[in-house]
């Protein structure tokens, strides 16, 4: 059985701005032996678990009812969403500090990839995510 390697799925909207923090990310997943799959916008409409190459999971059907989308009508996802895949808590730990000591600025939008989520679409994770970050972050506005 094949080794189940640590993933992160990392999506950027492509801000000229980011570019140099994706470099210094890169280098620290690099360094640790994460693998990185960059998603792209046409991958919005996908399921988690398909992008995170889990057992079971197929590439969405362009005909299907839930992706009907031409490029133009894709979800616009506006910022950086990271997903963890296979991580221990000890690495996650690892990850978030090799992050920080980089000089990366804070990813707000990341999840840890389970069983739950592998079945929405990255699109309706990022949704989650939003939400969740709002809810967490109102009570910080004064």
């Amino acid at each position: 059985m094949a080794k189940m390697m640590e993933t992160v799925l990392y999506y950027n909207p492509g801000r000229p701005e980011t570019m140099k923090h994706v470099a210094m990310m890169k280098s620290v997943l690099v360094r640790m032996g994460v693998r990185i799959k960059n998603i792209g916008p046409e991958q919005v409409l996908e399921k988690v678990g398909y992008l995170a190459g889990m057992e079971g999971f197929e590439a969405a059907e362009t005909g299907t009812a839930e992706i009907k989308a031409g490029p133009d009508e894709l979800p616009v996802i506006p910022e950086e969403v990271m997903v963890l895949k296979q991580f221990s808590s000890q690495r996650l730990d690892m990850l978030l500090a090799g992050l920080r000591r980089a000089g990366v600025p804070r990813i707000a939008l990341k999840a840890v990839l389970t069983e739950h989520n592998s079945e929405w679409t990255f699109y309706h994770l990022y949704q989650e995510l939003k939400e969740e970050h709002a809810t967490m972050t109102a009570g910080r506005q004064s």
